[in-house]
Parts: structure tokens; C-alpha cells; sequence
């Protein structure tokens, strides 16, 4: 299968996602050990950084209908889409989790409250949703709420491959309508059930459809790419945090004007040192999403401990940063990336051989 190729104005826009889900953590750290030690300081909120989960549920609506283009139609599809999204996702998390776990068990409270219930691990493993004692629909390692909602979206794409691209997307799209009416319109509905049908699954609609676009040929000129930009950043501003309105509503179209601006341009290489950094970054971004949390909190601790808490917020924040992106470089280069074509390998191998099996006929 020939893979369609990257683009590197969507690689930048995932760097910046990681960014601000990033930037959102830090600035509720850096708080908190501003308060402890006194200090006056004001988090900026120049954006509700927490958009940056929605810029992310856009895109991977965007990047799998880019990415499966080759596969509808085809014998094996839905086995080699599987295998790609198995393993893309699956090695880092489990082993985020793992480290969590750990070091939740050997210091309780050095990455925050967590709920050690063995049931919510294995839940949590199976990207499963699952209601914690207090209620709230998280998974061990929190972060993982976010994964189980793209499970689940990859899952219902991979029912759709057998369709025509453009079908595929349809039903698709109507799904994820539908399940968001459900959540509207019903009354109690089980925990998992409830948690899918969420109104924020209609942001992969937004992106599957402007992947489809883009499959279609359809090109934006630049200046309005560039007003669909501004006006992305200004909305989000505009909306805040929290969002007077439905989420999917005040950050999700945004979100989505964001991604048609870098989508639906014709693409080309970054030409400059900083535009390539920031594209490594992107190719990183599912690593700086994972493992950013072990790094702010690691700094807040460090700074605690030595005093350099004392020099002030700002440079506490921006130590975060510059600790959580190369620690998701690195990750991403000598942990992620080498995993994910082992596995992947591995995977459709097995998947290939089961097939077969399953093809033959009984004796």
C-alpha cells in the first residue's frame, strides 16, 4: 500500500495541540507552587488551552480519512487499518500507564491523586470507559479519556472501510450525529454509552469531513486560509475557559477552521530551521501529549526542592516546556517510533495468518 504522504502545516497544528494541553497543565502547576511559596502570579489566558484535546479530535478525524485513503475497497483493509491504530497508540500508552501506575504505587500523591481500583486498571488498558468512586469518567493515567473516545471513532471507521470513500465518510459522519442526538435525547444511559455518545464526538465528523474535502481536491487560496486561521485563534479566544457554550460548539468549529486552514492548502516542505522543528515537534506530539505530565510535575518537584521555585512562575513554566518537548522528542525517536513499526509489523502479520486460517477449508 502506498501511504499518502504527510503534511507538514497538520504536523505543526499537532505540535501546537500538545502545546496547549501542555501549557494548561504547567500554568495549574506553576500556580500551585506559586501559592505555596507566595508568590504573585496571574496564568495567562490568552487561549483556553484545554482546546488543544479538541484541535487534536479534528485532526485525527482529518488525518484518518487522509491516511485510509488507499485501504476502501481493498481485501484486508479493515486488518491492515486496524494494525496501523493498534499500533500507533497502543505501546506508548500502556507503557505511560505502566510508569504511572508504578510510581503512583512507590510515591502516592508525586503525580497527584490516582485511583489504584484493579478494576479501572484493566479497564483502563482496554481503553474502556470506566465512572470513578467520585463520578467522573476517567481512565488510570487521566489522560486517557481522550483515547478512548479515538478507540472507539477508529473502531467505527474500520466498520465503514468496506465503503466507498466518500460513503465511508458519510455513514461515518452519521454515526457520530447519531450518537450525539442519542445522548440528547435519551434518558440514563450506561456509563461507556454515555461517555461515546458525548456531543465533543462530533469534532472527528468536523475533520473526517474536511479530510474528505481534501481528497476531493479542494485547495483554499492562502489569504483565506489565513483569515480561516485568525478567525480560529480569535473564536478561541473569544470562547474561554470555561465555554459558555457547548464545547463542541465554542472550541470544536474553531478547531476545525484551524485544521482546514492547514488541510486545504497544497502543502509543500518547511523551509526554514524553526518551521522543521516545529514539524518534529508534530511527529512528536502524541509523545509531548503522553509524557508532558512527568515532566511539569517533575520540575514543580525539583523546584521545590532546590528553591528555584525563587525564580518566579514564568521561568518554572517555560523550564516545563522545554523539559516536556525534549523528553517527547526523545521518547518519540528512540521508544515510539521503533515500537509502533514492530508492532505494526507484527500485528499484520498475525492478522494476515488468521485470515488465512479462517479462509481454509475444514477437513
Amino acid at each position: 500500500m502506498t501511504r499518502p504522504s504527510k503534511l507538514p502545516q497538520i504536523q505543526i497544528l499537532r505540535a501546537l495541540a500538545a502545546l496547549m494541553v501542555a501549557v494548561s497543565h504547567a500554568l495549574f502547576e506553576a500556580s500551585g507552587l506559586a501559592a505555596r511559596t507566595q508568590m504573585p502570579f496571574a496564568p495567562a489566558a490568552w487561549l483556553p488551552w484545554n482546546a488543544g484535546v479538541d484541535m487534536f479530535f479534528v485532526i485525527s478525524g482529518f488525518i484518518i480519512v487522509h491516511a485510509a485513503g488507499p485501504l476502501h475497497g481493498r481485501a484486508g483493509a479493515r486488518r491492515s487499518f486496524i494494525a496501523h491504530r493498534i499500533a500507533r497508540v497502543v505501546p506508548l500508552y500502556w507503557i505511560v500507564t505502566t510508569a504511572y501506575l508504578g510510581a503512583a504505587l512507590a510515591a502516592p500523591g508525586l503525580l497527584g491523586g490516582g485511583h489504584l481500583d484493579p478494576a479501572l486498571a484493566v479497564a483502563s488498558y482496554l481503553f474502556w470507559p470506566m465512572a470513578r468512586p467520585d463520578g467522573s469518567v476517567l481512565p488510570l493515567y487521566s489522560l486517557g479519556w481522550t483515547l478512548n473516545y479515538e478507540m472507539a471513532f477508529y473502531a467505527l471507521f474500520a466498520l465503514c472501510l468496506p465503503l466507498r470513500r466518500r460513503l465511508a465518510v458519510g455513514a461515518v459522519a452519521g454515526g457520530l450525529v447519531l450518537l450525539a442526538a442519542l445522548h440528547a435525547l435519551a434518558g440514563r444511559l450506561p456509563v461507556p454509552l454515555a461517555f461515546w455518545s458525548d456531543p465533543i464526538v462530533l469534532e472527528f465528523a468536523f475533520g473526517a469531513a474536511l479530510g474528505l474535502t481534501r481528497a476531493e481536491g479542494i485547495r483554499l487560496q492562502g489569504a483565506v486560509r489565513l483569515v480561516l486561521a485568525a478567525g480560529g485563534f480569535v473564536l478561541l479566544a473569544l470562547a474561554g475557559e470555561p465555554a459558555a457554550l457547548p464545547r463542541w460548539l465554542a472550541w470544536g468549529v474553531p478547531a476545525a477552521m484551524l485544521v482546514a486552514a492547514a488541510g486545504l492548502g497544497r502543502g509543500g516542505e518547511p523551509d526554514s530551521a524553526p518551521l522543521r522543528a516545529a514539524v518534529l515537534l508534530g511527529d512528536a506530539s502524541y509523545a509531548l501529549y503522553l509524557v508532558h505530565p512527568f515532566a511539569v510535575r517533575g520540575v514543580r518537584v525539583l523546584a521545590e526542592a532546590t528553591g528555584a521555585a525563587s525564580l518566579g512562575p514564568v521561568a518554572v513554566v517555560l523550564a516545563m516546556l522545554a523539559l516536556a518537548c525534549a523528553a517527547a522528542v526523545g521518547v518519540h525517536r528512540l521508544v515510539e517510533r521503533p515500537l509502533t513499526a514492530r508492532l505494526r509489523t507484527l500485528l499484520e502479520r498475525r492478522l494476515t495468518r488468521m485470515a488465512a486460517a479462517a479462509q481454509r477449508p475444514a477437513r
